[in-house]
């Protein structure tokens, strides 16, 4: 009927967003993370310790340098997946043996920079095919670089590598091996790195500072006064005051994964899994992956005036329209049952204060009357 009005319960709307996590928990999602650094960082431990689980085995310290003459940068990816609460995340860690190595590093980096290209090139190919279902999507999400815990500053090879790939991925420097230097040489070093970067113009992974979330904002601020994160790699237990904890045990004590006076390690958790997981999932779909897509079109005498271009473009700004208009009538519609609930709250609160205020004047009546029984009583006996 013209003009009739419809409320949410009758339309169902708020059951979207329990449809919606019923579809992103069955199909889950995959996290790539590339760990870029010397030998002997405790790449593989820090990994270990950051899933729980031996996702990557251990060198033998004998083989660590075996392939050194051979002066190759190599490629070598785990995959695993990762259940939690019912939510699958296929994961795969791609690691770089061989990085820096050698005494002459230089170009040691082209082929990390070209595996990340190419995942890039294979994901657009993919897209173009007529079926597109299932891509076998390796786009690196983070690239964790290792730095060496020196205390002095960053070396031209690190300033070039992450330069490089700062461009090309969401970029997280990491101080390994916290336990070896200082608190005190710590805040220093992280204070050279950061002017390193800031003077050098390199690209890091910073979450948002400016939110609505008031909370948010804050954890954000804290972890990027954070970066570059110091952190310690453990997968062995440690008696510490009676409990067990990750670490490493000295003579003179024990350094703790977890705790937060020791190292960052816990912040950076978060960060990768636990609070910025899909903005680093996205940055990669809409920053990186449309830089390299862009610059491939143009490469090729292409751009996004091309009529196959121009159309998907035209398709997904019609589909994200769609998007944001269906979460804005969304919002519009939460924010109205919030307001009725409001106001049923408002009446039952006056209807019981009405209610308690007749019941207060009938106890007082009941009392009145009882008096005048009693003086009536009295007046008979009298």
């Amino acid at each position: 009927m013209p003009g009739a009005t419809t409320t949410p319960a009758q339309v169902g709307i708020a059951n979207l967003p329990n449809q919606r996590h019923k579809l992103v928990s069955k199909k889950g999602t995959n996290f790539t993370v590339m760990v870029v650094g010397e030998s002997g960082l405790g790449k593989t431990t820090f990994i270990n310790t950051l899933f729980t689980t031996l996702l990557r085995e251990y060198k033998k310290p004998e083989d660590r340098f075996k392939k050194q003459l051979e002066r190759t940068v190599q490629i070598d990816v785990v995959r695993a997946d990762i259940e939690e609460k019912g939510f699958n995340v296929r994961l795969a860690i791609i690691d770089t043996p061989g990085f820096g190595d050698y005494v002459n590093n230089q170009d040691c980096w082209v082929p990390i920079v070209e595996f990340i290209d190419e995942q890039h090139l294979a994901y657009m190919q993919h897209e173009s095919r007529p079926n597109r279902k299932s891509p076998d999507d390796m786009r690196v999400h983070v690239c964790l670089y290792f730095i060496q815990p020196t205390g002095h500053n960053l070396r031209p090879l690190d300033i070039e590598v992450m330069k490089q790939l700062g461009t090309r991925v969401n970029l997280i420097p990491i101080i390994a091996k916290a336990d070896t230097l200082t608190p005190t040489d710590i805040i220093a070093f992280k204070d050279r790195v950061r002017d390193a970067i800031s003077h050098h113009g390199i690209q890091v992974f910073a979450p948002p500072t400016l939110s609505d979330d008031e909370e948010s904002a804050k954890r954000n601020v804290s972890t990027l006064s954070a970066m570059p994160f110091s952190v310690i790699g453990s997968d062995t237990d440690i008696d510490v005051g009676g409990k067990k904890v990750r670490g490493r045990q000295y003579l003179w004590g024990a350094a703790e994964v977890e705790n937060e006076a020791h190292c960052d390690f816990v912040k950076l958790r978060n960060l990768l899994i636990r609070t910025h997981m899909h903005d680093l999932i996205g940055t990669t779909e809409d920053t990186h992956y449309e830089n390299y897509r862009s610059s491939r079109l143009a490469s090729e005498g292409r751009s996004d005036d091309d009529p196959v271009v121009r159309a998907r473009k035209a398709l997904e700004s019609r589909m994200k329209a769609e998007e944001d208009q269906l979460r804005k009538r969304f919002t519009d519609q939460v924010r109205s049952e919030e307001a009725r609930f409001r106001k049923w709250e408002q009446q039952l609160i006056a209807e019981r204060d009405r209610l308690n205020k007749d019941l207060e004047l009938q106890h007082r009546m009941v009392k009145q009357l009882e008096e005048e029984v009693e003086e009536l009583a009295l007046g008979r006996r009298g």
